[in-house]
């Protein structure tokens, strides 16, 4: 494991949006998310971990600082911040890129399956994500959080669970996604979600970017869906983006209701904080469609 990180606290400045940082964080989540037995050389994987929480914190602040002047006038009111949080579908960074038209009408099957093996690679597992964030948070918001996962688990069904579904298709496109092949837009995005939820510092963050996710993600599935089904895949291995295309239309509404507006109505503060995770999270986004397009285009 020793060899795998390399990264070391008092190392000299560096990129924290390039590949080297981004493989390490992506390469570290991995592994201690991994269910495993207890670390023999536990000392030395706190040192591990030690080391790379503060290059993940220093990411997060630089992801922070991105969008600081976008959030300054945020509103507090939290009726007025719903709004504004809506509004984010049409006008968020990266929304509407027209990476996905191309995908829906001109992409061939090699194309598509560049972007799909991206994306696998660089799916952090909504289930899980939502799962991390939901400890501690208040009841009617824990709720909330808790019929969404109930639907991401196929509410009990194995066979209706979304991540085996989209493992399906990975395995019937014969997609193989790696760290290694994926380009370092895709692995930040996910670096960035993990870092959210996993610390309990950015729970409210986690929860923006989540819910950002449930109002942005219709359209780019739908797109995506249309272009496979024109490309000849088979409805049962697309199911993964036709349900999404629908099925998030509905979540994103309870989640704003039911999560964001309760949250921000017991405590304006964390406006700002939710503002900020939906803004990193879409701008990680924009900066993966425009690399797609530099790489398909």
């Amino acid at each position: 494991m020793a060899s795998i990180f390399q990264w070391q606290a008092s190392a000299p400045a560096v990129d924290l949006l390039g590949d080297d940082v981004q493989r390490q964080l992506a390469r570290w989540n991995q592994s201690r998310l991994e269910p495993r037995l207890p670390d023999d050389d536990w000392r030395g994987t706190l040192q591990r971990d030690q080391c790379l929480l503060e290059l993940e914190g220093r990411f997060l602040d630089e992801l922070r600082a991105e969008v600081r002047d976008a959030v300054a006038a945020v509103p507090s009111e939290p009726k007025e911040f719903i709004a504004w949080f809506e509004c984010l579908e049409a006008s968020g960074p990266g929304q509407h890129d027209p990476l996905f038209d191309w995908l829906a009408n001109d992409a061939d099957l090699e194309q598509m399956r560049w972007y799909l093996a991206q994306e696998a690679a660089g799916e952090a597992g909504f289930e899980d994500l939502t799962a991390y964030t939901q400890v501690k948070l208040p009841d009617r918001i824990k709720l909330e959080l808790a019929r969404n996962y109930w639907d991401e688990m196929g509410r009990g069904n194995i066979k209706g669970m979304h991540g085996p579904m989209l493992n399906r298709l990975v395995e019937a496109l014969a997609l193989e996604p790696a760290i290694d092949r994926t380009v370092r837009e895709s692995l930040a995005l996910a670096n960035a979600m993990t870092a959210m939820a996993t610390r309990r510092d950015y729970a409210w963050h986690a929860l923006g970017a989540l819910g950002a996710i449930e109002l942005t993600a219709p359209a780019r599935s739908a797109a995506v869906a249309s272009g496979l089904k024109r490309l000849g895949v088979a409805a049962k291995v697309r199911l993964y983006f036709d349900l999404h295309a629908v099925l998030d239309v509905k979540h994103s509404a309870a989640w704003n209701a039911e999560a964001l507006l309760p949250a921000v109505t017991e405590d304006r503060r964390r406006a700002r904080a939710i503002a900020e995770g939906a803004l990193m999270r879409l701008t990680c986004g924009a900066r993966c469609f425009k690399r797609y397009r530099q790489e398909l285009w």
